[in-house]
This record gives C-alpha cells, sequence and structure tokens, in this order.
C-alpha cells in the first residue's frame, strides 16, 4: 500500500518551480564568470611588470640628472592650448634656448593614447606647434630639447580642456622655499 492518497497526483520534477530556479541561478552565475573572463581577456590594460629593477633604478637616475640640470640652467615654461585653434603655445625661460623643443602629452593610465609633438622656436622663447582636437582629461606633460639623449627636462600636470597657462618646471612641482 502506498501511503500517499490515490486522489493527490505526483507532479514530475521539470514541471515544478524550485528545481528551475536553482538551475536558473547555476546557469546565470556560469554565464557571468564567461562573460568577465571574456571581458578581462579583450581589454587588456596596458601593465607592464617590472622585472629588470637594476635598469629601470639607473633610468630613475637619469630622469633625476635631466631635472637638476634644468635647475641649474635656471629653466621654466609656460603652456597654453588654444581652445579655438588647438595651437600648443610654450614659454621657455631660463639660460637654453634649442631650436626645437619636444613634447610629450602621457595619459596616466592607458600607454596607447600617449602623443608627442614637435614645437619649433617661434622668437624669444616662444614655441609653438599644432596640437590635437579636444583635448580633455588629465595629462602628464614633459618638455625636453631632444628626442633621444636630452640634456634636460620640465614636467608638469594639466587637466585640458584649461584655458589657463600650465607651469612647467624642473620636477614638476614649484620648489618650497
Amino acid at each position: 500500500m502506498s501511503s500517499l492518497p490515490s486522489s493527490e497526483k505526483v507532479i514530475p520534477w521539470y514541471k515544478q518551480f524550485w528545481p528551475w530556479f536553482l538551475i536558473g541561478i547555476l546557469l546565470s552565475s556560469i554565464m557571468f564568470s564567461i562573460t568577465f573572463a571574456v571581458m578581462s581577456v579583450k581589454s587588456f590594460d596596458g601593465m607592464v611588470v617590472q622585472e629588470d629593477y637594476y635598469e629601470h633604478g639607473k633610468a630613475i637616475n637619469m630622469v633625476l640628472a635631466k631635472q637638476e640640470q634644468a635647475r641649474a640652467l635656471n629653466l621654466s615654461a609656460e603652456l597654453r592650448l588654444d581652445p579655438m585653434t588647438s595651437d600648443i603655445v610654450v614659454d621657455l625661460s631660463g639660460d637654453a634656448r634649442p631650436d626645437k623643443l619636444y613634447l610629450d602629452l602621457i595619459f596616466p593610465t592607458e600607454d596607447d593614447r600617449d602623443q608627442s609633438f614637435i614645437l619649433e622656436h617661434v622668437r624669444d622663447g616662444r614655441y609653438i606647434t599644432q596640437g590635437p582636437d579636444n583635448l580633455r582629461y588629465r595629462w602628464y606633460l614633459q618638455i625636453q630639447p631632444a628626442l633621444e639623449d636630452a640634456d634636460w627636462r620640465l614636467t608638469g600636470e594639466a587637466t585640458f580642456p584649461k584655458e589657463k597657462s600650465v607651469a612647467l618646471l624642473p620636477g614638476g612641482r614649484p620648489e618650497s622655499e
């Protein structure tokens, strides 16, 4: 004899709510895991693992030497980006007047957005070049007199579009007196 009354029908499992609910939770977690795995592989962030710390340390010392040379030459610069014409204008003051300046705009998080410009000497420490249209967000700025093996370097930081000038100094910060 069965313990169930004969009037009650047993509903098969695939017609009930709870097994499908639990299977749905499992399938959705698998789907989200696969989606995030694909997104992490496709959107590589460009981070580089530094393996040779000694060479990296020597490069830091070279950068510091360039900044010290810029301080010794009493160099500073003011950079302006004209919002109408996108001209980049740099006024260099100090004891050096190279024929060209090399400007690097470095985006803090994505290295494929970095940009380089060559500024031509116009007169009395003023350098000019055509910049990009619609420059936005925060950038690190570096100016040096040569593309390779420069004697000095000025650095700064700016958020564009910015209509006032940006100071470029040795080391990027004003010295505290």
